[in-house]
């Protein structure tokens, strides 16, 4: 059993994209897949009811998925977040994401953080390439993280991340030579917030935030020298909310993302539709080999889409999302996410709301799938949040 395409199958599965391997005509489907993609997928409500946006948006307990330069800003002195998302309910049962963060200030300038990803892909039965079974085993994957973000000066912050990722597929099931796929990744962000008067008197903040997360080795789930790219991924992003009175605030963000790994290239077929392959390997027709180190694929992602700048366009993912609080104690949040056919076709609309009470906070988020048979569709999360200083203050009164 080769898991290599066991693993591709999941990636294929769970970010709900067409991929293939050779297309015949230039313009045709051709999406980016990564192992590990759990990565990529919003973990908390708040972003993931704002059409996934977060490179910008207002500081808060689940700043490092998004951009870790964000928690300098952040106001309060701690917070815990712990969210639950059943992930494709419509495909399959027992799929889940479990995400816990915390962070706590340093001082006025700079915070540390930390959180826990947990990916479960539900109980699956194995069979080898004959059809016999060779057991049923839970998949799961998941990642630890740790962030340090600092203010450089009084509008503009830098933070880092560090990332362990540990994916296992198939468990013991398979034959000898398989193996969990383990990856360290490093996250790097950037920051800048300030406030403006409108002439209507109204102050409306603004920012802009750059992240490039998930900067880390190719894993590899057998003993070959096959090796796959993580999704190493650029974030842009910017924000701008305005106090319309004492008691409404309303926000809008908008973030691009771009997977800086190598776009699969087309390649020169023979006679009988076979792959070519020579003394390299297989003859590339257009485009690149993606079958290159860490860093040059990443400078390489910029140029290298087998139809030209075009389909690099393509590759560009666009989030937009608005926030509307009533007394910074409700909140209701809608937005959108797009993503080309030829990479992926993933389209959704996004709603939620968001209570804050005294020490607890709740987000709660929905998204409603475009298009026909959209495996995302019918997607809950659920954000519990903690404030330390509500408890604090509570605890002395």
């Amino acid at each position: 059993m080769r898991l290599r395409y066991i693993a591709a199958s999941f990636v294929c599965l769970f970010l709900g994209v067409k991929s293939y391997a050779q297309p015949n005509l230039l313009g045709q489907e051709n999406a980016i897949t990564t192992t590990v993609p759990f990565l990529m997928i919003a973990p908390d409500a708040r972003g993931g009811s704002m059409g996934d946006v977060g490179a910008a948006t207002t500081p808060d307990i689940n700043s490092g998925h998004w951009n870790p330069a964000k928690f300098a800003f952040i106001e309060k002195p701690g917070g815990v977040s712990l969210t639950y998302t059943p992930w494709l309910r419509q495909l399959v049962d027992g799929v889940s994401i479990s995400y816990l963060s915390a962070y706590g200030k340093i001082n006025k300038r700079s915070t540390l953080a930390g959180s826990l990803r947990f990916f479960s892909l539900g109980n699956i039965n194995y069979t080898d390439e004959n059809g016999n079974t060779l057991g049923t085993f839970n998949p799961s994957e998941f990642a630890v993280d740790g962030f340090y973000s600092t203010q450089l000066s009084k509008h503009f912050s830098m933070g880092v991340g560090l990332r362990f990722v540990y994916s296992n597929l198939i468990g013991n099931l398979a034959s000898n030579g398989t193996r969990p796929g383990i990856a360290g990744a490093a996250d790097i962000g950037m920051y800048y917030t300030n406030t403006k008067k409108l002439k209507s008197k109204k102050q409306m903040d603004y920012a802009f935030g750059l992240a490039i997360t998930n900067i880390g080795n190719k894993i590899t789930y057998t003993s070959d020298a096959q090796r796959d790219f993580i999704p190493i991924n650029l974030r842009l992003g910017t924000y701008a909310g305005v106090q319309v009175d004492d008691y409404n605030h309303v926000g809008i963000a908008v973030d691009f993302n771009k997977l800086l790994v190598p776009t699969p290239p087309l390649y020169s077929l023979d006679t009988n539709g076979k792959i070519l392959v020579g003394g390299g390997g297989p003859v590339v027709a257009y485009g690149k080999s993606n079958d290159v180190p860490v860093l040059e694929g990443m400078f390489q992602s910029f140029g290298d889409a087998p139809n030209g700048f075009k389909e690099e366009l393509q590759e560009v993912q666009i989030s937009v999302g608005a926030e509307w609080w009533y007394q910074k104690q409700f909140a209701v949040r809608t937005g959108y996410f797009y993503e080309n056919r030829n990479k992926g076709n993933r389209k959704y609309m996004t709603f939620g709301i968001g209570v804050r009470y005294n020490v607890f906070g709740l987000d709660v988020s929905y998204l409603a799938g475009l298009g026909q048979r959209n495996p995302l569709a019918n997607t809950l999360r659920f954000s519990l949040l903690f404030d330390f200083a509500a408890f604090k203050t509570s605890s002395s009164e």
